[in-house]
């Protein structure tokens, strides 16, 4: 099946924008790998270049090298030969040092890290790109960035989407139980994150596009739909969650900016990634950190849904918090809660002045007066703690960060600091500017 996502492109959208998505192709199917020697004829592409690890070349890397041995077309490749890849500079350099610059395309077979080091081997080379995926597991296959350590730092790089995505779902279906529930839990990720995308529309003016967002909605209701079908390895279950992931780098893409597939339950599985670069604590798979962080989020949600602010004393409240708040004090916490990644942190907030007293009252004014409309886009976009708990439940996904190793008392302040990694209008802002967020973050310590 090859799947048309250029339903937004051309015409100038409602939004103000005229989306556009570099994506030549997405393949998804049973059988779709065999379309690839047809994608090298149609490129007059003769010699691809194959990129892989020890896991991915079995899954599907060595599958591809048959097909193109069969189909009489040479090829070069490399094989990573460590047991656990990471998404950094030495990985980078070894993809570089090994090209082969004979090569005119570049096949990668793997999910997340491959991937991003396929995206950026590929705008570093000006290679055609194809992605082979081997697990439904993350949103970045279409996505325009590469979730790369730089420096121990997590960060986004630019670099060029696929031009050809296939899904093979004989492969995808056998990918490691737990990516399977990763890719649902990143799905599940976007019920929090369109809601946040509204809210910040509304708070601070951010674009917003309500058709992108109509299209993750709808990517996720078949994901739901299909969850129960997922611990079976079914195809339709398997096939919706992978279409779900594109369908978010796309959606991404055709924004120009995350905000369509994350928001503050992204942020809590960065910080648990950051802690787990800076000391060694336990790190999970993004969208297992993802699922829990949606569900920490949507019961936060579930306070603020009961939230009914006297606007005068709502006002006195935020402002007697934000005067006998200290910066420096909270700066020497971040430090001391995620170590060299905090200094990052705290550059970005000299340009960004979220703290600023003069722009927090002017939130707040605005906040106050949209209170009922705030609580209306929850209402609408955010589900209950209930559902979600439900759902992860359905599919026997962790739903605690003591389920992935980590302690219950990292939560008050993982909440806070997220706040602070991008500059993004999310839930412990607006708890923030509220005065809230102690009170929050005692509800996470429940």
């Amino acid at each position: 099946m090859s799947v048309d996502y250029m339903n937004l492109q051309g015409e100038k959208c409602p939004c103000g924008k005229e989306h556009s998505l570099t994506i030549d192709k997405v393949i998804i199917g049973k059988g779709a790998i065999n379309e690839i020697p047809k994608i090298l004829n149609e490129y007059k592409c003769t010699k691809p270049f194959i990129l892989s690890d020890i896991y991915t070349e079995e899954a599907a890397g060595k599958s591809v090298k048959e097909l193109l041995n069969l189909k009489k077309f040479s090829h070069n490749s490399y094989k990573f030969s460590k047991q656990a890849l990471k998404p950094d500079e030495e990985s980078v350099g070894s993809a570089v040092m090994h090209f082969d610059n004979s090569c005119d395309i570049i096949i990668a077979a793997g999910s997340g890290v491959i991937n991003d080091i396929g995206k950026i081997l590929s705008t570093l080379t000006n290679k055609k790109y194809i992605i082979v995926a081997t697990a439904p597991s993350m949103d970045g296959y279409a996505s325009l960035g590469s979730s790369m350590e730089m420096d121990g730092v997590k960060t986004s790089l630019n670099s060029r989407c696929p031009d050809v995505i296939i899904g093979d779902t004989d492969i995808l279906k056998n990918a490691p139980l737990k990516m399977l529930k990763s890719g649902l839990g990143d799905m599940l990720a976007k019920l929090i994150s369109i809601g946040e995308w509204r809210i910040s529309s509304l708070i601070s003016g951010e674009y917003y596009c309500e058709n992108v967002a109509k299209l993750m909605r709808n990517a996720v209701k078949r994901c739901t739909d299909n969850a129960e079908g997922l611990l079976k390895r079914d195809e339709k279950a398997v096939e919706a969650v992978f279409e779900g992931l594109v369908i978010a780098g796309a959606a991404m893409a055709y924004a120009g900016i995350s905000r369509p597939a994350s928001g503050v339950e992204h942020y809590f599985s960065h910080i648990w990634d950051m802690r787990g670069l800076e000391f060694g604590t336990k790190v999970d798979f993004h969208g297992i950190q993802c699922a829990i962080g949606t569900l920490y989020a949507s019961k936060l949600y579930d306070e603020l849904r009961a939230f009914k602010p006297n606007k005068e004393q709502a006002k006195e409240q935020a402002l007697r918090f934000m005067e006998n708040f200290s910066l420096e004090d909270y700066h020497t916490e971040l430090k001391e809660f995620i170590g060299e990644p905090a200094l990052t942190m705290i550059e970005l907030e000299k340009k960004e002045k979220k703290y600023d007293k003069a722009k927090h009252r002017e939130r707040l004014d605005i906040i106050l007066n949209n209170w009922d409309e705030i609580i209306k886009i929850i209402e609408e976009e955010i589900p209950s703690s209930e559902y979600i708990e439900k759902l992860l439940i359905l599919i026997d996904a962790p739903k605690t960060v003591e389920d992935i190793g980590l302690k219950k008392d990292i939560l008050p302040m993982t909440f806070k600091a997220t706040k602070d990694i991008r500059d993004k209008y999310v839930l412990s802002r607006l708890c923030f500017d509220l005065g809230i967020i102690d009170k929050m973050c005692n509800i996470l310590k429940e």
